[in-house]
């Protein structure tokens, strides 16, 4: 006979994701959580009203072992991928700028370079930024082209005088640049029109990064453009393992996945600080967590982070084991980033004319969750990548 005992409900994990997550993962998870808890937390209101990064934030994160997580070896952890989904999803229940800082520095950046470096890159560049002692910036965005980067403008040409290439053209929108060391840069190649990576380093002549100021999101984090004026690189700077745009792709999959935690996190503590005003806050004599229609917002919210969490966490189990698609992606993606901006701003109504005051916190996450809703594929054009997954015809 089936059992008539029933486990406590934990509003805080209705299904018992925990019990998926092997021992350490667990222990990461609390790792990143008790640093960001103790560490960003108290600092993520000033930098985001003063639009200040502080880039010791990611040498933080490196002595924790919290960049390039998945990496085997060059100072990494080798970590699963649900253990960084878990870190994403930690740094981001406190800012998804830090977490976007976090995810250009692993997904776009080490990633690359260990997907399709030499091994003298490699070693030249990963433990470094593991560490965080050197900050890595992604470029392939451009000001021209954002959804449609097979139009990219940028143009690399073969130079007779050093054996070496030139660059040419502009990049916006780029996380990490006006701090970076190391420029992870996508550009098409004049001699064959292929699509190829170059690692430039801060301070070659005729690069330059100014930021991006007076943003209304991301503001703890650093935005800015790249400007390469003549950019002469090595033969050496080249991503060797990478021709055409399946290279940049495959980098935004990883970071991709990604936020798909990343923003559940966010939306956790949208619930999470809804939840304690609504108890704490009385209204004709009640608390306004006791009248219906805010219990409603709260249990939605809360529906769409388990759901969430719990595809998120499938596609990882079905990365490690090399099962996984481009369009599973596409689909955690979409759906997360889509209903933690929904959700976000439905349980925003609950702090009424507060709402508004940013020491509540919740409208810095709405904020931001339109930016992650947004980069790394739009809503639609995850739709899109769906609709040819599903009936097999280019929308």
């Amino acid at each position: 006979m089936a059992s008539t005992q029933f486990a406590k409900y934990n509003w805080e994990d209705p299904l018992n994701l925990e019990s998926l997550l092997t021992e350490e993962e667990q222990a990461i998870r609390d790792t990143a959580r008790d640093y960001c808890q103790e560490n960003l937390q108290p600092r993520v209101l000033e930098a985001y009203r003063n639009e200040d990064f502080d880039p010791q934030i990611l040498s933080e994160m490196g002595q924790l072992g919290l960049l390039g997580a998945t990496i085997k070896g060059y100072g990494c952890a080798g970590v699963s991928s649900v253990a960084y989904g878990l870190i994403a999803r930690e740094v981001e229940r406190v800012d998804s700028g830090y977490r976007s800082a976090m995810s250009v520095q692993s997904s776009l950046v080490m990633h690359p370079i260990n997907a399709y470096g030499s091994v003298e890159q490699k070693e030249k560049y990963l433990p470094r930024l593991a560490s965080g002692e050197l900050v890595g910036c992604f470029g392939l965005t451009e000001p021209n082209h954002g959804s449609d980067p097979s139009s990219m403008e940028t143009v690399a040409r073969e130079d007779p005088q050093t054996g070496g290439y030139v660059l040419n053209g502009s990049k916006t929108w780029i996380s990490n640049a006006p701090v970076a060391g190391l420029f992870v840069v996508w550009a098409r190649c004049a001699w064959d029109s292929k699509v190829r990576g170059f690692l430039i380093e801060k301070g070659t002549a005729g690069l330059s990064a100014p930021p991006i100021k007076n943003k209304l999101a991301l503001r703890a984090s650093i935005t800015g453009s790249i400007f390469m004026d003549a950019v002469t690189v090595s033969k050496d700077a080249v991503l060797p393992g990478a021709e055409g745009l399946g290279g940049p792709f495959g980098c935004l999959n990883n970071a991709r996945y990604g936020i798909s935690w990343g923003v559940m996190g966010a939306l956790e503590d949208c619930v999470q600080r809804a939840r304690e005003y609504g108890l704490e806050r009385k209204q004709f004599k009640r608390p306004l967590a006791s009248f219906q229609l805010v219990q409603k917002k709260l249990v939605d919210a809360q529906t769409e982070i388990t759901t969430g969490l719990l595809a998120s966490l499938q596609v990882g189990r079905l990365k490690d084991a090399g099962k996984w698609s481009p369009e599973m992606v596409s689909m955690v993606k979409r759906n997360n980033c889509g209903k933690a901006l929904e959700h976000s701003r439905i349980v925003l109504d609950v702090l009424g004319g507060n709402a508004c005051a940013d020491e509540y916190h919740i409208a810095r996450h709405v904020a931001n969750l339109q930016v992650a809703n947004t980069y790394e594929g739009t809503h639609d054009i995850h739709a899109l990548i769906l609709g040819q997954g599903d009936d097999g015809t280019p929308g």
